[in-house]
């Protein structure tokens, strides 16, 4: 082998080493650890435990309707999430991209919320729902604000979606920002010249050329609804009851407040990966056929 290309190996493994190895740490070996013992009873504590084999996987998904009912209030939260944060950020990103000169301004504000920590966000907004809002129904006589917006089981679902979007719209919005500024603007006057409006001009120029930004937004939107916690954590805790628990506060409370049954819990959260996994190449595999039609 040359020494100058030895060189660039020892160097490139040099440079990769240290993220490697704290990915390996806290990533890696972490997973395939929650995998061996998602096929025991390893309870978290005790060095005994029994291989089951597929019992778990058999327990949560025919024996627990709790983690059944999380999964399916998960898909709809994720596919609210998907549609409405997506529309949201697209829309805040065309409207700002035809603002020249106050352009700065609304994107630092429309991104502020995304700096904001998100258990920080749910307890602020459990404040709004829980005083201010009944306050100002009181004040305006305007009925509509004054409800159980977290303890009402049919509000709550849409309390959760309020404050997931305030908190995730500005990163998405972005993104698309980004893409839009991308779109040349030759394109769009020659739109204009042949006739088209500015919705046709969207929807025949400008949109086939982000795609990629769509596709990039759906990917981190579908992530990132499934591994949901802090904000349902913060805002509800999952009640009332448990109608608003998530299939990770499942495993959460499975793992650690229940019967600290962390074999059980780590079944789960393979089941959780494998339904991400799956969901994550159907977009995927979705989204690209779109951006080569276009």
């Amino acid at each position: 082998m040359p020494a100058n290309r030895y060189k660039s190996i020892v160097s490139l493994l040099a440079f990769v080493a240290p993220a490697f190895i704290i990915y390996s740490l806290f990533l890696l070996i972490p997973t395939i650890g929650g995998m061996y013992y998602s096929f025991t009873d390893w309870n978290g504590l005790n060095r005994d435990y029994s291989f089951i084999g597929l019992g778990n996987f058999v327990e949560a998904l025919r024996e627990d309707p709790d983690f059944v009912n999380s999964l399916l209030f998960t898909l709809k939260y994720v596919l609210f999430m998907i549609v409405l944060q997506n529309v949201f950020a697209l829309v805040l990103a065309v409207f700002i991209e035809t603002k020249i000169r106050t352009k700065g301004f609304f994107r630092t504000i429309f991104f502020m919320p995304n700096m904001i920590s998100t258990i920080i966000s749910a307890f602020m907004w459990t404040f709004v729902f829980s005083q201010v809002l009944p306050q100002l129904a009181e004040k305006t006589a305007i009925s509509f604000l004054d409800q159980l917006w977290i303890g009402d089981p049919k509000v709550s679902f849409y309390s959760i979606i309020i404050v997931s979007l305030w908190n995730g719209v500005g990163y998405m919005m972005i993104i698309y920002l980004a893409a839009l500024q991308g779109v040349p603007q030759s394109l769009k006057e020659a739109a204009v010249i042949d006739g088209a409006s500015p919705f046709q001009t969207f929807r025949k120029v400008t949109l086939p050329m982000i795609t990629h930004a769509v596709t990039i937004c759906f990917f981190l939107t579908l992530n990132g609804a499934f591994k949901v916690f802090e904000v349902v954590y913060g805002l509800t805790g999952g009640g009332p009851g448990r109608s608003t628990q998530v299939i990770t506060m499942n495993i959460y409370e499975e793992a650690f407040s229940n019967n600290f049954r962390y074999g059980y819990a780590s079944a789960k959260s393979v089941i959780l990966f494998i339904i991400i996994l799956l969901f994550t190449f159907i977009q995927i595999g979705v989204m690209k056929r779109k951006e080569v039609e276009a």
